[in-house]
Order: C-alpha cells, then structure tokens, then sequence
C-alpha cells in the first residue's frame, strides 16, 4: 500500500489562531514552496519560538511589577526605593505585557466566540481582560487592590505553559524532522548513455536511475537494480544494524548507503509520495486528532466558562444585596472570574499527549489516532497475524540431521558453498545460517544449477549436490534411515527439506521454514503476565499453525482462514466482550485491522502507513504491542491525575473566591486566589512532564 494515500484527519487538537497563523502563511507560500510544504507536517517551531521570546519578555517585565507591587511588597516585607514616576511603574508595565503577552489568547478566543462555542481561549481572555481593566479601574479610580501582580504572572504561566506545549508537539516529530534533514539536495542521475549528471533531489521523476555512492544520503525511494550494500536505516526503524541490501532490495528516501558498494536504483516515489514524508503525515495525523480524554477537557473548558459566568453573576447580586454595590463587589466578581481561568485545565491533557507522542514515536511507535493510543489501556485480547507478524515471513534453518561423521558446521558450510551464487530464498537462508555462525566455506569449483532439482559442484575432487526431493529422484538415492526419519517429522510440521550429497551418499537432511522472530516469544510471554489473552490468525495450514503456537504457547489459533475473512474472526471473538487489538501487517489483514477495537499495523520501509490501523509500528518487533499498552496505560493515568487537579482546583477556589466561608469569617483574597491558580497550573506541567522518565518494561 502506498504511504502517499494516507487518510487524513481534520484540524481538530490546535487552536484556531494556530490554525489561522499556519493557513495564512502557507497562502503566503509561493507555488512551488506550497507543494514542499506538503511533504511535512506543519512546522510547530514558529509558534515555540512565539511564545518562547514573549514568555522571556514578559517574564523580564513582571520582576518591576511584582517588586512595586504593594501586595508583594508587603509578603516580602520591605519596599522597593521610590523615584520619579515610579508609581507608574507596575500599571505602565502591566499594559504592556497585557498588550504583547495577552494579545495572543485574546486573538484565540475570536473563533470560539466567532462560533458560539466558548472554550479554554475564551475564558483565559475574559480573566485577563478583566484582571486588567479592573486593575486599571482600581488603580486610578478606586485607589483599592489591584490584580496587576496577578495579571502579569497569569499571563507569563499562559506563555510558559504553551511554549512548553509547542516544544513538545515539536518534540513529537523531532526525530522525524531530523530525518528529513538527511535527505540530500542533489541526487546522481544515470543517462540513457550512462552519463551520471548531478540534479537536484525534486527534479527526480519516476523510473528515473540514479547512482548511490558509499556514505551517500538516498534521496528517493526505489528497488536496487545492480549492486550490493549495507544501508543504515536507524533513524527510520531504529535498528542500529545496518541492512544488508542487494538486487531486487527496496530502499527508503533519507537513508543512508554505509556500506562499501555502490547502489543503482529505480525510483519508485519522491517528494509527496516517499515513505518519509507519509510518516510525517501520519505524525501530523496523530497530533491532528484528539483522543476522548481530550474532548473531556474541552468540553470542561466550555462548562467552565458558563460556571464562571454564572458565578461570578451570583456573586455580584447576592453581595449587592449583602453589602450594597461597591467596589468590594467588583473585587468579588474579578476574582471569580480570574480564579476560573482554566490554564491548568488547558495543560492537563495536551502536555501528556505531546509528550506520549514523543516517546512513543522515539521507540518507532507512530501514533496515528488518538484514541486507539487511549484505548489500547483496555485490550484485554491481542490477535497476530502470523506470516510477518510472528514469523519473520522468510525462510530459516528449522533443523539439521548429519550422518556418517559429517559435523553441522561442515556440512552448513559446504551447502553454502554451493549456494553461494543462488538468490532464491533456501539459499539466502543458508548463506544466512553459515554466517551468523562465521562458518568457513570451503572453495568448489565447476558450478551447475540443475533447472528444478537444485545445484551440482565439485569439491576436494567430488562431485557434490544440494536439492529436494526430485534431486534424489534424479540420482535414484536412498534416504538413510535416520534421515529418513528426521524428514518424516520435518515433514510433519510442513518445513521445506532440501538434502546435501557427496558423491551417491545423502551426508545431511536441512529442514526450512518461516522463522519465528524471536521477540514474539518474549511479547506472547509478557501479554499474559499483563493478563492479555493472544491469539494467532493464520492463512496457512492447520499443522503450521499448531507448531507456531506451540513454540509460542499461544492456546488459540485460526488457521487457513482466507483474508477476506480474517475480520469474521475479529467479530466473533468481540462477540465475547474481548476489547480486541489486531496487530497485522497492513496489507491482507486491512478489513481485520479497521475490524478490530484497535487496529495496529506491524511492518518497516514503504509498508508502515496502513489507512485502517490506528497505530503503525515502524519495526517489525511484537514487544511493541506491550509498549503501547503500557504507554497508554501511563499516560492515561498521567491525564486522569491532571485533570482531578485542575478542575479539582477550580471546584474549590470558585465558590471561596464567590465567598462562600465570608460568614464564616474566611475571605480568600485575589492575591492567594491568583497563587493558588498558578501553583496549579505549575503542577500539572510537572507532573506531565514526570511522564518522560517512564520506563518500558521490555
């Protein structure tokens, strides 16, 4: 499936002044700049920078206003020396962080209020506009307490908390962009003639071939048609390994040729079409969405408003009628209005978000719908996909049987020897056997493939051969007893056998088949110490499908079940009120995958984005199921902390700061109000931010 065509969500999680800054800028763009801009996600460093140098300003300018302020002045128990105009200082300073800090929230409430849906912006501008203008009010007219010291520090903790929100949204895409610096401005195109002529990277077309030197950036995605090298592609799937690729080997926009040997490449996909920039799409996909806790808040933001509004109302009647209006009143009701302020209630859910999506993206975990991540705390069944999933989908040494003195190494060597030059898969798997094990290959001389049966060679001046069981058809040779019964068995559990000759004498029997990574015995092992049921759905035969799950000790298994009817299964096991996660490789396993309560997509290079997943695993490791759920788990808990805090806070200071305790004799003061409002707020960041120490279990 091509990444290109990757679904793409609405601008729900930012701000309507986010989203006016970043449409208007990119109306901006000339033609050619727009179409580059669409090969990443919308560049969250503008508005980091924003509210970072308006947060250092303002925070420069609150130090006068706080030292002059008499409330201050007062709790730190001495005064700040007097000069001419310096009873101007806290009112003239004020103004002007209300004017260059204040000014982007009021600018984002204009869509809510625009929409009749007032929200987190709305209510922070009515805190501020009215912490200002009653200061002002207060300052000049009633010669009372002011909220000037309360109005700057509300501002700055605004600042500071979106600053810290944009660093991390950022942040969730850091490695990414990171990524994207590596992709080359030029590219060595190969001519008709063979000429090699340097182009730019986005003149690159389809089919175009292009020449990849040793520690050269690949600047498109394509299939190598000559040549053979390692490519690093740890900034994509995390492996630090490089990967050996050769002939008929795909190669992804952004990686990097370590290797020795030079690469020519068919172009498959550039710019918008790259596996690179679909990623950065899903990115962008995953912070456009809003999970339910999220809506949560945003719904408390817009209940928050009304509560406010209400309060504060109230607040002014009945202390109209207690005390006759005066400007105690008004104190009143802006203290109301100001405690309402929901910044820490505004921080509670996307803080945790931005920084799940970091650390998650980081362990090659793309999230790309919010609520699958939120939801993923509730699986109490995983189902794998087997062929890809559980097994590597490629052959691997099963087993091997020697007779007559030979030595596995020996035997595993010479077979290799003699595939050596072969690319069909029995001979890359072993050539694979011999070298993770760094066997010596003995030297053969007079090479011959035998069309259909398998290969002939010499050796030490013996005629050696290596293939099924049509090669001893051919040679009329009888499988020794003990081979004969190590193929029964082999057999038995479906592994392909080829068998190594010397002369007319079957020395060893080779058993293949489709390797089990063996990260999923340590992930299938780790579900069920998590109390996750796991079950394999399979298109392959019964009697494999029983040795996989027995190697596994998976108890419930589907096997040759078509793919059209993978989802059935799904739905029947929903039928048992399992909350089911379908972790696939994305391609026929897309009906299960949409099927499934949380579908997870498990594959590397240009098949990781899958429209009907809600979760893409960059690399093909199963244990990353048992990180998104422990993931989800913790920031879940992380959401539920903040959000008890933040509207915890605000139940309480409202009705006090009504005054509700006055006949009690306890007033709370604006300046206490104002403290607790931003001690709050300071809380919730922290505690937000403790979730970037959490460690993985596996």
């Amino acid at each position: 499936m091509d990444i290109s065509h990757s679904k793409h969500a609405g601008h729900g999680s930012h701000t309507g002044h986010e989203q006016h800054q970043d449409h208007e800028s990119h109306d901006r763009m000339p033609a050619n700049e727009q179409q580059a801009s669409h090969a990443a996600h919308i560049d969250h460093s503008g508005h980091e920078q924003l509210f970072r140098n308006r947060f250092w300003i303002c925070l420069a300018l609150s130090i006068p206003v706080l030292l002059y302020s008499p409330t201050f002045q007062g709790w730190l128990g001495f005064s700040m020396p007097a000069f001419t105009g310096s009873w101007l200082v806290v009112p003239v300073l004020s103004l002007v962080i209300f004017l260059y800090g204040g000014v982007p929230f009021l600018r984002m409430a204009v869509p809510e209020i625009r929409n009749r849906k007032p929200g987190m912006m709305t209510l922070i501008s009515l805190a501020i506009i009215v912490a200002f203008f009653y200061s002002i009010a207060a300052f000049f007219i009633f010669s009372t307490e002011t909220f000037f010291w309360e109005l700057v520090t509300l501002i700055v903790i605004m600042l500071l908390g979106h600053w810290l929100e944009m660093r991390s949204v950022r942040r969730a895409s850091g490695a990414l962009n990171e990524l994207a610096k590596l992709m080359p401005d030029t590219a060595e195109r190969i001519m008709a003639d063979g000429r090699i002529e340097v182009v730019e990277t986005t003149q690159l077309k389809h089919n175009d071939r292009i020449l990849i030197r040793p520690g050269a950036s690949i600047p498109a995605d394509g299939e190598i048609f000559d040549g053979q090298s390692d490519v690093n592609e740890s900034m994509l799937t995390g492996e630090s390994k490089p990967v050996n690729k050769s002939t008929g080997n795909m190669v992804i926009a952004g990686t990097t040729n370590s290797g020795d040997g030079s690469l020519r490449v068919q172009v498959s996909a550039t710019g918008d079409d790259t596996t690179l920039a679909g990623i950065m799409r899903l990115v962008q996909e995953a912070q456009n969405s809003k999970s339910e806790t999220q809506l949560l808040a945003d719904r408390a933001a817009g209940w928050l408003f009304y509560i406010a509004v209400v309060a504060a109302l109230l607040t002014a009647v009945i202390w109209s009628l207690a005390v006759g209006f005066n400007s105690e009143v008004i104190a009143r009701v802006a203290t109301v209005l100001v405690i309402a302020c929901p910044h820490a209630l505004g921080l509670a859910i996307p803080l945790v978000v931005a920084i799940s999506t970091t650390k998650s993206a980081k362990n090659g975990i793309l999230i790309r719908d919010r609520m699958a991540m939120e939801n993923a705390r509730s699986i109490n069944t995983v189902i794998f996909d087997k062929t890809g999933t559980l097994t590597k989908g490629e052959f691997g040494i099963a087993g091997m049987q020697t007779i007559n003195n030979w030595e596995e190494e020996d035997a595993a060597a010479l077979a290799a020897a003699l595939e050596a030059d072969s690319e069909h898969m029995i001979a890359g798997a072993i050539r694979q056997y011999a070298g993770d094990r760094g066997f010596s290959l003995p030297t053969i001389t007079n090479f011959e493939a035998i069309k259909g049966r398998g290969v002939k060679a010499s050796w030490n001046g013996k005629n050696v051969f290596l293939g099924g069981p049509r090669l001893l058809e051919m040679l009329s040779i009888q499988l020794p007893a003990l081979l004969e019964e190590f193929v029964l068995v082999s057999e038995n559990k479906s592994h392909t056998i080829v068998h190594l000759i010397v002369e007319d004498q079957v020395v060893a029997s080779i058993a293949l088949a489709d390797e089990i990574r063996p990260e999923s015995i340590g992930a299938v092992r780790k579900l069920k110490d998590m109390g996750v049921e796991v079950a394999m759905l399979t298109g392959d035969s019964r009697q494999v499908a029983r040795e996989v799950a027995g190697v596994l000790q998976i108890n419930q298994f589907f096997a040759e079940v078509l793919p059209e009817h993978k989802d059935q299964k799904v739905i029947e096991l929903q039928g048992e009120d399992r909350i089911i996660a379908m972790v696939g490789d994305g391609v026929n396993d897309a009906p299960a995958l949409a099927r499934a309560d949380i579908g997870i997509a498990i594959g590397s290079g240009t098949d990781v984005a899958v429209e009907s997943a809600g979760i893409i695993l960059v690399d093909n490791d199963p244990l990353d199921v048992v990180r998104i759920i422990e993931m989800s788990k913790a920031s879940y808990r992380k959401m539920k902390e903040n959000l008890l805090w933040a509207t915890g806070y605000n139940i309480v200071a409202i009705p006090l700061a009504a005054g509700l305790l006055a006949p009690f004799g306890y007033l709370l003061s604006p300046a206490v109000g104002a403290l607790l409002m931003s001690l709050s707020t300071v809380i919730v960041a922290v505690n937000a931010q403790t979730l970037r120490g959490f460690k993985f279990s596996v």
